[in-house]
């Protein structure tokens, strides 16, 4: 039960470092997962997301606690726990974030995390539909493909978003990253879900010096006094140790990596004390500087059936999925997303402060046939996604059981200026709905109501309705200040042996989808790990 590296969680970045640490046949690599295997149709089939993200069998069903800010409302918050982990049940949706993200990283004091320094190690892992370019690469062991546009009304939102003023671009993850785009997905050539335990992990499974362990919960991370030795976990009803040579990685995400932590004596001396935890390391910020996307809904009803809901027939349905099984083609190997617009809410701002989530359908969307169900009222989304939360939460245990969830607090909207850059989204969303030729199809406003028009109306709505997009970051921040857990080479300050390389490192949460620069992290991590030199950097902005 020795191993030179030991990774504990196999999801975004847990499958990405198990493929490339155990490339080198002289590293012996342990990779322990909590959940089981990825291989249900529902986790390959691209539209089968729509089902697993909320199925306990595939998810870690996490809930926040009462949110202060939210009208004491508690948000269903699913993490993957299976292999892949949340890129095996999230949209698939591809966006590394604007590149002043990265910048911004390295001006809090992360050195070797600016946007030059992370660009080529996002062409590393990608093969982009586009093929090889400054911003892209082709080589990579993540498929990259658009948004299939049938039935998606994508054309007519291009061009309502053109006709209201707002700018077009053809690569939002290129030179101009702002402005209303078609969507890019993870999904491979045979019309799979590309999740990184199919594009890591699988490739990697049959070599001799990688183990995977399904359904083994980790319990606490083994320390020798200020270094860490190895990690204990459960398996098939028997605790066991397993000893790291080398080092132990934690990628278990924003809401594990800290929670393990602090089940093993690293973290606020307070909270450990609280329960019963001896305290082998005081560091302050495990657990805090909890940062997530909001999500406010805003909804219309059509003029016209010609929603997506037109593909849920059960005849159509039945036809797709015995395509899409055959041949990895049809409605339902992709998604069903319109466009993709990342806007700014006021011009003076240095980068887009919103995204838009448009959807040609009711997200309560259901299969529907003549005489067995009634076809719902059609339905479409425009939600305001908050890229850049100035709000920050927090993560503490419920006990010191490693079976109890943590205690997750978002926090969202305890900044005035949160609620702001909202209303805002919410006015824009309306306009752009109301602009030809997506307002010729374009029917009563049910959420929030065309009648909410107040800055206290719109707040209520708010407090009422606003969730989130599953991209938790920050509660094992990179940075060198007092609340940093890890440094830039992403090392848990004041122990050896030791990193966590996840969502939970990232400073600011990217404005975007969390997956690929997740993914990102995981690659350059790697380099760190074992030594070698990193990737040249590169930047084409000029």
């Amino acid at each position: 039960m020795e191993y030179d590296y030991i990774i504990v969680g196999a999801g975004s970045a847990g499958c990405v470092l198990a493929n490339r640490l155990s490339a080198d046949p002289a590293n012996k690599v342990l990779l322990i997962e909590a959940g089981g295997h990825h291989r249900h149709f529902l986790l390959t089939m691209p539209l089968g997301f729509m089902r697993a993200l909320f199925q306990s069998r595939f998810t870690w069903g996490f809930w926040s606690e009462p949110e202060p800010h939210l009208n004491g409302r508690k948000l269903p918050l699913p993490r993957g726990r299976v292999l892949g982990g949340s890129s095996s049940i999230n949209g698939m949706f591809y966006m590394r974030g604007h590149s002043l993200d990265f910048d911004t990283w390295r001006q809090m004091g992360c050195d070797g995390w600016s946007y030059a320094d992370v660009l080529p190690y996002f062409r590393r892992m990608e093969t982009s539909w586009r093929g090889a370019n400054a911003f892209h690469g082709d080589k990579g062991p993540l498929h990259v493909v658009p948004v299939d546009t049938r039935h998606r009304m994508h054309e007519m939102l291009m061009e309502t978003g053109r006709n209201a003023g707002w700018p077009v671009t053809d690569d939002i993850n290129g030179a101009q990253e702002e402005g209303f785009s078609r969507g890019e997905l993870t999904i491979d050539p045979k019309g799979r879900r590309a999740s990184t335990a199919r594009a890591y992990l699988q490739p990697a499974m049959a070599r001799p010096n990688l183990t995977v362990l399904t359904e083994a919960l980790t319990r606490r991370v083994v320390l020798e006094g200020k270094r860490a030795v190895g990690v204990e976990y459960e398996h098939e009803g028997q605790v066991v140790t397993a000893r790291a040579v080398r080092e132990v990685i934690l990628s278990g995400g924003s809401y594990n990596s800290p929670q393990l932590l602090m089940l093993s004596g690293i973290g606020p001396a307070d909270e450990l004390t609280k329960h019963a935890i001896p305290v082998l390391h005081d560091l302050p910020g495990v657990g805090r500087n909890l940062s997530e996307h909001p999500r406010v809904p805003v909804h219309f009803t059509l003029k016209k059936p010609v929603s997506f809901l037109n593909q849920l027939r059960a005849d159509k349905v039945a036809f797709s999925v015995a395509q899409w099984w055959l041949t990895g083609k049809g409605t339902f190997s992709n998604q069903v997303n319109s466009a993709n617009p990342i806007l700014k809410t006021r011009p003076d701002l240095a980068q887009p402060d919103i995204q838009l989530w448009c959807n040609p359908i009711r997200m309560d969307a259901q299969i529907w046939f003549p005489g067995y169900r009634k076809r719902q009222e059609d339905q479409i989304t425009a939600d305001v996604i908050l890229l850049h939360p100035q709000s920050r939460g927090w993560l503490g245990l419920k006990s010191a059981d490693p079976k109890d969830y943590p205690a997750i607090t978002l926090n969202n909207f305890a900044e005035a200026a949160d609620f702001r850059t909202a209303r805002d989204g919410i006015r824009i969303a309306r306009d752009i709905y109301a602009t030809a030729p997506q307002a010729e199809i374009t029917g009563s406003e049910l959420l929030p109501g065309i009648d909410k028009q107040s800055d206290d109306e719109l707040d209520a709505h708010i407090r009422q309705w606003a969730g989130v997009t599953q991209h938790p970051v920050g509660t094992c921040t990179m940075g060198t200040g007092s609340m940093s857990v890890v440094d830039p080479q992403l090392r848990v300050h004041g122990i050896e042996g030791l990193r966590v390389v996840d969502a939970s490192i990232m400073p600011t949460v990217p404005g975007g989808n969390t997956n690929a620069p997740t993914i990102m992290v995981a690659e350059k991590a790697a380099d760190m790990i074992l030594g070698r030199a990193p990737l040249p950097p590169e930047d084409p902005r000029g």
